[in-house]
């Protein structure tokens, strides 16, 4: 990982897909979970393209799929979400990241992050329910603090505030669509969204 990796670099953490969306059991099998995890988490490294990817994880399984896809991997067992994440962001800007994107895995309709880095300061694109934060850039060196979970949108914000960084808040149809349960299954007809 010592070779030039560009201004800007997507992070994306993913849980080991057996474990994925226990929220989803009455809708889905435990094979049919773990099947979506891994096909809503290639469509968020695609969305990524052509900016470079690494993947936040602690599981093998997930690791080798990683490389797979052509993304690096940042293993950090033990950590939990935000943990990874503030390690993750930390690596990052370590080999020269200016801004990182950290984009969840469970946005099966993503398209495009690259424009999610654009201006200054933090850029958060929270779920359709204004509660969780789907995608966020951050400055690399900025030490925000990531606080995922529910209600972390408003946390994110305030973390913006408190580093004195100016808040972009971008509600993109097809980034805020994640999954966590049975109803999430069901997007709506995207071919009538601009985006």
């Amino acid at each position: 990982m010592s070779e030039p990796v560009g201004s800007v670099a997507v992070l994306v953490p993913v849980k080991a897909f057996r474990d994925a969306k226990g929220r989803l059991a009455s809708a889905l099998s435990p094979g049919e979970r773990a099947e979506l995890a891994r096909s809503m988490a290639d469509a968020v490294i695609r969305a990524a393209a052509p900016l470079r990817v690494w993947v936040v994880c602690d599981d093998e399984e997930v690791a080798a799929w990683a490389a797979g896809v052509g993304a690096s991997v940042l293993w950090k067992p033990g950590r939990g979400l935000n943990g990874a994440v503030d390690e993750g962001v930390a690596d990052l800007a370590e080999l020269g990241v200016e801004r990182v994107i950290v984009a969840h895995a469970d946005l099966p309709h993503a398209r495009d992050l690259a424009w999610v880095a654009e201006g200054d300061g933090v850029t958060l694109v929270p779920d359709r329910h204004d509660d969780g934060t789907n995608v966020a850039a951050v400055p690399a060196t900025s030490g925000f603090v990531f606080a995922y979970g529910p209600g972390s949108f408003r946390r994110h914000v305030a973390e913006a505030e408190r580093l004195g960084l100016p808040v972009r808040v971008v509600r993109e149809p097809r980034l805020g669509w994640d999954v966590d349960l049975p109803d999430d299954l069901h997007a709506p007809d995207w071919g009538a969204c601009p985006t």
